[in-house]
C-alpha cells in the first residue's frame, strides 16, 4: 500500500475509521493531529467523522550531535519521556539533556500558540480521542503524546496512522486503547518511503488547514 500524499492517506484512514466506527461507539469524538505532518492526514478524518479537530504538539529530543535521532520526547508541560535503555547504552543522563529539553519546550509552546491562533486547548476528559500522525517510525513523539493524553483521563484513546513499523505499532498497543494502522510493512525503513509526495508541511499550511476546519459549522 502506497499513498499519493498525506491528504490521500487521510482519506484512506478516514474510510477505515468509518468502517470501524460503525461497529462501535465513537460518540463525543475529538481528533487530535501531531503537527506538522499529521494535520493534513487528520483533516479528512475529522470531516468524515464530523468531529472537532485540533493539534497536540509533541517535540522530539534528539541525540546530542545527531538531532534527527530521537531518544525522547515531550508533550505539553509533562516531564520528558526518554528511552531509558538508549540513555544507559550511550552513557547519557537526563540532566545532561536539560538544555535540549528546555529548547524544545520553547519551540513546543511557540507552535501551540501559532497553530491554535488564540483557541484554548480542547477538553479531553471522558472523550473518545483519536490521535493522528502521518506515520509511525520510532514512535517516540507518539508515545509522549499518548502519555500526555492518558493523564487527562480520556474515555477512550485511539492512535490512527496510515503506515507504521510493525514493531513500533506493537509497542504502541501498550499505550493506547486501540491502534488503527493501515499498513505495517515488514521492510519498513522510513515513513516517507510509503508516500509519492512527502514534502515537509509548513507552519502556514498547518495554520490554514486548521482555520478552514474551525470555520466549518460545528458538528451536530
Amino acid at each position: 500500500m502506497r499513498f499519493h500524499d498525506r491528504r490521500h492517506a487521510g482519506q484512506e484512514l478516514a474510510a477505515r475509521l468509518l468502517e470501524w466506527a460503525a461497529a462501535g461507539d465513537l460518540n463525543d469524538t475529538l481528533v487530535l493531529a501531531l503537527p506538522r505532518g499529521g494535520v493534513p492526514v487528520a483533516a479528512p478524518v475529522a470531516l468524515a467523522l464530523k468531529a472537532p479537530v485540533d493539534v497536540l504538539v509533541a517535540r522530539k529530543i534528539g541525540l546530542p550531535g545527531r538531532p534527527e535521532v530521537g531518544i525522547g520526547a515531550i508533550a505539553g508541560d509533562d516531564p520528558p519521556l526518554f528511552d531509558e535503555q538508549v540513555l544507559e547504552m550511550l552513557g547519557l543522563s537526563e540532566d545532561r539533556l536539560g538544555a535540549d529539553v528546555a529548547r524544545e519546550r520553547l519551540e513546543l509552546h511557540r507552535r501551540e500558540a501559532i497553530y491554535r491562533d488564540g483557541r484554548p486547548a480542547p477538553s479531553v476528559t471522558g472523550r473518545t480521542v483519536i490521535l493522528v500522525d502521518d506515520g509511525l517510525a520510532t514512535g517516540v513523539t507518539a508515545r509522549a503524546a499518548l502519555h500526555h493524553l492518558r493523564r487527562q483521563d480520556p474515555g477512550r484513546l485511539i492512535l490512527a496512522v496510515p503506515v507504521g513499523s510493525a514493531g513500533t505499532a506493537d509497542l504502541m498497543r501498550e499505550e493506547a486503547d486501540e491502534i488503527i494502522c493501515l499498513h505495517e510493512p515488514t521492510d519498513f525503513h522510513a515513513v516517507g518511503q510509503w508516500y509519492d509526495d512527502f514534502d515537509q508541511v509548513s507552519d502556514d499550511a498547518v495554520i490554514a488547514t486548521l482555520r478552514n476546519l474551525h470555520a466549518r459549522p460545528s458538528p451536530s
